[in-house]
């Protein structure tokens, strides 16, 4: 009888240690959540962010530059000659998008993939959030530009990046990447290779809007450096602005010094600078379908 009373109060007690054990699971899983959007498009005006939509997510993106900032007479570049973006990405998962893109300049397709390797959780227990991009573009101009000796391969470029994030507060974050990019065929004063760094920000200013800034370094390593001296070196990249986002828009509104709208591009082939002037309006457009 003794043993029986023993049983049926280990029974009785069972489902109460369940509940015990599976309250403290959620609690745990409560703790290591990831932070909350630690940036709200999947772009800052001209870098990659760590932000993937959620699974089975399809995001179309527009992506605009206008001419360059000088006078009235074009409406400070609005009038002028521009450069444009349409691209349309899917999340396969909650880590996992690839998406593909056409460019007016060069007339570039562009096919993309993007990777979130780690996120930040709230309980700090891992700081930051990384995420990996690449991409391949593949200039569609006529073969007579690529001159003598054509191949298919002389179209390709390519861009692979690694970026880590962080959300300081709910109304700052911060992102640096590194990046590698490749163009098969360019001039002959021009590299084929190029390392370069990244820095983007951005602060919330009210629950919607938010201030941005990208900064982007081309560097100078002379592993990798198949010229003694570069006529024109490619510029660093600035850009700052304006970003409105809600669940399912993003628009960003901003100057930069960047006109292309290929990251291997704008890291490689950049004239453009900032501190003398040569900065372009322009601004990225997110819409998102759940499926």
């Amino acid at each position: 009888m003794k043993k029986l009373n023993i049983f049926l109060t280990i029974l009785l007690l069972l489902p109460v240690f369940l509940i015990a054990q599976d309250g403290e699971t959620e609690i745990a899983k409560v703790k290591s959540k990831p932070v909350r959007a630690p940036f709200g498009c999947p772009v800052v005006i001209d870098n990659q962010t760590v932000y993937i939509p959620t699974a089975k997510t399809l995001e179309f993106v527009i992506e605009h530059r206008f001419d360059k900032i000088e006078n009235i007479s074009n409406l400070f570049g609005i009038y002028g000659s521009s450069n444009i973006r349409l691209g349309v990405n899917y999340s396969i998962t909650n880590k996992l998008s690839v998406g593909f893109g056409t460019t007016k300049y060069r007339k570039l397709q562009d096919f993309r993939i993007k990777y979130n390797i780690l996120e930040q959780t709230r309980d700090d227990k891992m700081p930051v959030a990384l995420t990996a991009y690449g991409n391949m573009g593949i200039d569609a101009r006529a073969e007579s530009y690529f001159g003598q000796n054509y191949k298919f391969t002389n179209r390709l470029s390519y861009f692979t990046e690694l970026i880590v994030a962080r959300k300081f507060t709910d109304w700052l974050s911060i992102q640096v990447s590194g990046s590698f990019s490749h163009i098969n065929r360019v001039d002959s004063l021009m590299e084929h290779d190029k390392i370069g760094i990244s820095f983007s920000g951005r602060a919330r200013v009210t629950a919607q809007s938010s201030i941005i800034f990208n900064y982007g370094i081309p560097l100078q390593i002379k592993g990798i450096q198949e010229h003694t001296t570069l006529t024109n070196p490619p510029k660093q990249n600035f850009g700052i602005g304006w970003e409105i986002s809600t669940s399912t828009h993003c628009f960003q509104i901003f100057v930069t010094s960047a006109t292309d709208l290929s990251p291997q591009y704008t890291m490689m082939e950049n004239q453009n600078d900032w501190l003398d002037g040569d900065l372009f309006f322009g601004f990225t457009i997110t819409r998102l379908w759940s499926f």
